[in-house]
């Protein structure tokens, strides 16, 4: 078994109710610790990456080459997503590199980043199912916005505009997308909440509701890493200067999985783990320059938060 669609992936989690995990990565390196972590984990998983965030200058480089490295693992069930395609244009660029799932963010203005129109958002996105579907290509839509920095850009803030039931049945039935991300009050970026209870916001009863409404559609939750404190602060003790904050926690996330939602996305937890592995070994390090010797510790620290994640969304064992 190797590369799936979406659709496909996550009714196989909607039938063993279980969220699939999917990872964020920017270079050949990250990719590897998404897919050793769910090989180890026998774990179906989603490796998902931003037009325009990655290590390299040759977008379509770095693309064939994910395809390719996606390809070599067959013995686990793998979607190649885009995530947050902000144009058409975005998204036929992913379907040409063989990209099994595409998500659409239609929800904000390309021109100005703010809120979209709800007839907007649906026609930019019908556009790319139309162009997708015949493909076989799985498609992703976003309704509401989600709270943050998206993509880990500081600066572009923007405030939770919830995903509303009713406008939800309409944008999947105006759309036909196949997973809906819903704003149900998470945030992105590695600076979310600045009190405790900021992990504890997430809108159960409003996931419950849109998916007994939509049951036929696959729900999505974005912006839901925990930013781990030890992380931060390891990162912090190696001259970092992350500010420290409150992520959605682990038992919020299990409880979203028990109200519906089957797709996680999830960056900044396994670039916080990245990095601080990165910053200690090169601290305590000081004389080696070495790229392989200074990779290695980050690449472990990625596998294991991402294998740690597997475990709590409920899709370790389900390869």
């Amino acid at each position: 078994m190797t590369l799936q669609t979406l659709r496909a992936a996550l009714a196989e989690a909607e039938a063993g109710e279980y969220a699939v995990g999917a990872f964020n990565v920017s270079s050949i390196d990250q990719a590897i610790a998404v897919l050793d972590a769910a090989t180890a984990e026998r774990s179906p998983v989603i490796v998902q990456s931003i037009a325009g965030m990655s290590a390299y200058d040759d977008e379509s480089r770095w693309w064939t080459r994910l395809r390719g490295l996606v390809e070599e693992y067959s013995d686990i069930p793998v979607v190649l997503h885009l995530d947050h395609g902000r144009t058409y244009d975005d998204c036929v660029r992913a379907i040409d590199h063989g990209f099994t799932s595409v998500m659409i963010d239609a929800s904000r203005s390309t021109d100005t980043d703010e809120p979209a129109s709800f007839h907007q958002n649906v026609a930019a996105t019908r556009r790319v199912v139309d162009t997708a579907a015949p493909a076989g290509v799985s498609v992703e839509g976003e309704l509401g916005t989600i709270g943050g920095a998206e993509a880990g850009v500081s600066g572009i803030v923007e405030e939770i505009v919830f995903a509303d039931p009713d406008q939800a049945v309409e944008f999947v039935a105006q759309t036909g997308v196949d997973a809906l991300a819903v704003a149900v009050g998470t945030s992105h970026g590695s600076v979310k909440f600045t009190d405790a209870a900021g992990g504890q916001r997430l809108r159960l009863e409003l996931i419950a509701e849109i998916k007994s409404r939509l049951p036929e559609t696959f729900l999505v939750l974005h912006g839901s890493s925990s930013v781990p404190a030890d992380a931060v602060s390891v990162i912090n003790a190696h001259g970092g200067e992350v500010r420290p904050s409150y992520g959605i926690s682990p038992a919020q996330k299990s409880q979203g999985v028990a109200a519906g939602i089957r797709k996680i996305n999830q960056g900044t937890d396994s670039h916080l783990a990245w990095s601080a592995q990165l910053r200690r070994f090169l601290q305590e390090n000081p004389a080696v320059v070495e790229p392989s010797e200074q990779l290695r510790p980050a690449i472990g620290g990625f596998r294991a938060m991402v294998a740690q994640r597997m475990r709590e969304f409920g899709s370790s064992g389900r390869a």
